[in-house]
């Protein structure tokens, strides 16, 4: 389960009294589902109401593509991937020891990365998971159709039949056609929850599966959240007292950058998912946090010196996790000319948590304050709980900020200016 904490001076004279009402009326709005853009809270019990032949299916194809396949390319940008990345690499880590190869394609327009995807696919047998609702999402679209041709030059057009995976809407749009005309495999992406909080349903589940991670452990921790954070009381929910925490943070400290912070260079993807969870949902309004991301300690050799007594404009969340993945032991050296003997035969574990000790006590005594978000150790059940910790987190942030957390309407601006510019048909006096 995850637990929360607060540390330095700001939450010393914290009065929460003044929001008691407001809080439980936004408590209140989510329990009733009753808030705008409450057609988006299908996520509050998916994983309690997903069927278990749905999983056993979900099982079942990832242990199809892992036998018949050498890599796996999930197609997709924003929510259709940030989220299964960030699970897949927190579990498994950045070079994991596994004959099955998870990339991703789709998530840019980069034509050298997407080249470099290519070449490096070029000696491999691969599979494609496709993740978009509508199939007409410029990045992946352009990226599915890019590896549909290498695919079928290759090995012809049949091939594209087991290789390919879609998941997408139930019934509408180019991609649930194009499957039911070439005969792909398909999963729903269910209407009723959106792309920022869809890795807890095919989308994240499938990949996640093919990566070789136990998703009815991650799925159960999911489903132990929303017990969990269930609880109307924001100060006895440790989802509700994070998402307060930020909100004096925000109004009253009049801090306008979250820093999320990890120790473990393969936990960062999770800080990307947590940068579109909180920023798509709340920047809207002229309101909301801007979230940002570091790795300590690499980067306080980069940003340290402006944290500790640059503009006092950020606090800090940091994603700590008790017990590594791995663990590796210092090393004695009989001449210790990097007069490191004092460290010999310690853990670099402990190292690393004396380091955080470190850090957290000098930002917090300076002006940075930090909300401390942390799990025992990195398994399935936890990232799953994690992950639906910060989803009711989200929601209730939202809402008190007084904005629909299920829209993203700024989004569409760039896009149109782009298709103007591509000379995309029905753009040219937008």
């Amino acid at each position: 389960m995850v637990k929360f904490a607060t540390k330095g001076a700001f939450f010393e004279k914290l009065d929460f009294s003044s929001i008691d009402e407001k809080a439980q009326k936004v408590s209140e709005m989510i329990a009733n589902r009753s808030g705008e853009g409450n057609a988006f809270l299908g996520w509050l019990d998916f994983a309690s109401n997903l069927p278990e032949e749905e999983i056993e299916r979900i099982i079942k194809t990832a242990n199809r593509l892992r036998n018949n396949y050498e890599a796996l390319v999930i197609v997709g940008i924003g929510g259709s991937y940030l989220g299964t990345k960030a699970v897949i690499e927190a579990m498994n880590g950045l070079y994991p020891q596994d004959n099955f190869e998870i990339l991703y394609l789709g998530n840019t327009l980069s034509s050298s990365y997407t080249a470099q995807i290519l070449q490096h696919l070029k000696n491999k047998k691969f599979a494609i998971n496709v993740v978009s609702k509508s199939g007409t999402t410029t990045e992946p679209a352009v990226a599915f159709r890019i590896l549909k041709c290498y695919l079928e030059e290759k090995y012809g057009h049949e091939y594209l039949k087991d290789a390919i995976v879609a998941t997408t809407d139930k019934s509408r749009g180019a991609l649930v056609k194009e499957a039911q005309t070439e005969g792909y495999e398909t999963f729903v992406i269910p209407n009723n929850i959106g792309g920022r909080f869809s890795v807890l349903t095919p989308v994240g589940l499938l990949p996640i599966a093919c990566a070789g991670i136990d998703i009815r452990e991650f799925i159960r921790g999911i489903r132990d959240g929303e017990v969990a954070y269930a609880e109307s009381d924001y100060r006895k929910n440790p989802a509700y007292l994070y998402a307060i925490n930020r909100y004096f943070l925000n109004k009253v400290g009049k801090y306008p950058v979250e820093m999320f912070v990890t120790y473990e260079p393969q936990n960062k993807s999770i800080l990307e998912w947590l940068k579109q969870l909180l920023d798509e949902s709340e920047g809207k309004d002229g309101q909301g946090l801007l979230c940002t991301a570091a790795s300590f300690t690499t980067d306080l050799h980069s940003m340290g010196q402006f944290i500790q007594q640059g503009t006092p404009c950020l606090f800090e969340t940091i994603l700590h996790v008790d017990k590594p993945v791995l663990d590796i032991t210092v090393p004695y050296d009989k001449d210790n000319l990097d007069n490191l003997n004092y460290l010999s035969g310690r853990k670099l574990s402990e190292i690393n948590q004396k380091a955080y000790i470190a850090t957290l006590e000098a930002h917090t005594s300076s002006h940075t304050p930090a909300t401390i978000v942390s799990i025992d150790e990195m398994t399935p059940y936890n990232i799953g709980n994690l992950m639906y910790f910060f989803f009711k987190a989200t929601a209730f942030s939202a809402y008190m900020l007084e904005v629909n957390p299920f829209n993203q309407p700024g989004v569409e601006v760039y896009k149109t200016n782009m298709f103007k510019l591509l000379g995309k048909p029905g753009y040219e006096n937008k």
